[in-house]
């Protein structure tokens, strides 16, 4: 099913316990004219506005009174239609809702719609997930309303989803509808899971809009089996599907999508890029990690995408040379992001030809190209006057004076140097004249001193600089 790790259930239930102690802490009974005021009522004031039954009023709490826009906006019925009641002195007919019953004890404000629909937005997505199996009524609260859910990637554990029952299995798959999901992930999928969100998913034909099958056996029938089922589809994630061919792509791949990311898949190799270049006309974004990838298959795009592809990322693609440069810059020379992280053999000469033919970019990552040296950063700091976030992880020849010519890069507002061996206090002090750097990282940089980051953080206030990675708990949904 839906898998959570590294969040306990009881420790979110102990959080809202502790969230509703300190929203009732301190709203203790007190007296006011000659009526008393419970608990629940000056919570439900609090948390919901106006009052519950009118034992208890904003004044109560400390808060002016309010006009009621009730009042304010009533409407009269004449022969000429409904005016307001400020305007006539007519006899007055009015609609009136009728009041809420008072709230008078924890039971009936643990299950009031106002009161919760509050509080549900002290916790995170993630930990809304634990709250929707407290009961039913929290359930149903928190699966009507899409912004509880805001952010989050459902993950379908195939191995689990096959234990349950084909109801329980419709049961969840109507759930993510009913939250306003439009994206899913199909974790260690078969082809028979391909089928069964087929034959038990029809409202995913309308409403999903973006799948991601990771670490998965689905072959190109299966594939095939869920694009064809998937009609409102328009990005699509293939992550270690080991099963799926060259062939499948160009049997399967369809022009509405716009986003494809394709990595660590065996069989994908130059052939998958003829087919995406051939059969995606409105390809916006295209990532590729693999490791066969040559320069002849970046000489497949043609016009077809040079106009709507913007993002390319190239990861880890070892074979791929300045000859795939040359190939990039001519037919898509309008990408405003590109990635070459582990094209370990690009060199300076590349670089140039970036810099020179790409103007247009406003993001590049060359991590873990160790032959790119200070004359990249030159090329760079001279022709791509628009870029605004500049990746150099593992660079390891680039050194100060190559730091000092990305100083000179006003509208750069992101500079990630992870590893730089050779960078040194005398260079990175000159980024301080970078008024515009909102986000600079500097882990594991050894030349970089402590007195450097204070002095760094002194004169950018605005810049969030990190020296170091800060353990993470992995989270899964």
């Amino acid at each position: 099913m839906l898998k959570m790790s590294s969040i306990s259930a009881q420790g979110v239930v102990e959080r809202a316990s502790a969230e509703l102690s300190k929203r009732i802490n301190g709203l203790g009974l007190r007296k006011h004219h000659g009526t008393k005021a419970s608990v629940m009522e000056r919570v439900t004031n609090v948390l919901c506005g106006g009052s519950s039954g009118g034992h208890a009023s904003a004044n109560s709490l400390g808060a002016p009174e309010k006009p009621s826009r009730m009042a304010s906006m009533k409407l009269t019925v004449s022969k000429g239609g409904a005016t307001p009641s400020s305007q006539t002195g007519t006899p007055q007919m009015t609609r009136k809702s009728p009041p809420a019953p008072p709230i008078l004890t924890v039971e009936q404000l643990l299950v009031d719609e106002r009161f919760l629909s509050r509080f549900f937005l002290y916790f995170s997505p993630l930990e809304r997930c634990v709250l929707a199996q407290v009961c039913q009524r929290w359930r149903d609260i928190l699966y009507r309303s899409p912004r509880f859910w805001s952010g989050l990637l459902p993950v379908l554990q195939s191995r689990e989803l096959r234990q349950a029952s084909g109801q329980d299995r419709v049961k969840l798959y109507n759930s993510l509808i009913r939250r306003g999901f439009h994206a899913i992930c199909l974790l260690g999928a078969t082809d028979e899971d391909a089928l069964d969100i087929v034959h038990s998913f029809p409202l995913a034909s309308k409403h999903i809009h973006s799948l991601s099958l990771r670490c998965s056996s689905v072959s190109d029938r299966g594939l095939e089996a869920l694009l064809d089922h998937l009609q409102s589809l328009f990005e699509l994630e293939l992550a270690g599907c080991n099963e799926v061919t060259e062939a499948g792509l160009w049997a399967c791949l369809t022009p509405r999508i716009v986003s494809l990311s394709l990595a660590d898949c065996i069989n994908i190799a130059d052939e998958a890029v003829g087919a995406v270049a051939q059969l995606l006309p409105s390809l916006y974004e295209f990532s590729l990690q693999a490791y066969h990838v040559t320069d002849a298959a970046l000489g497949y795009f043609s016009p077809k995408q040079s106009h709507s592809l913007s993002i390319l990322r190239l990861q880890s693609c070892w074979e791929l040379t300045n000859h795939g440069i040359v190939n990039i810059v001519h037919s898509l020379p309008h990408l405003t992001v590109l990635s070459l992280s582990g094209c370990s053999k690009v060199t300076d000469d590349g670089v140039e030809l970036i810099a020179e033919n790409l103007q247009k970019l406003r993001a590049l990552d060359l991590s873990w190209c160790p032959r790119i040296t200070d004359s990249s950063l030159e090329y760079i700091a001279c022709d791509l006057n628009q870029l605004e976030e500049l990746t150099l992880d593992r660079c390891v020849h680039i050194t100060d004076i190559g730091v000092g010519y990305i100083s000179t890069m006003l509208s750069l507002s992101a500079l990630f140097l992870r590893w730089c061996s050779q960078v040194r206090d005398f260079g990175l002090q000159h980024l301080c004249s970078m008024r515009n750097l909102q986000e600079l990282e500097l882990t594991n940089c050894p030349g970089a001193s402590q007195e450097l980051f204070e002095y760094l953080r002194e004169h950018l206030p605005r810049c969030l600089i990190i020296e170091k990675l800060k353990s993470k708990s992995k989270i899964e949904f």
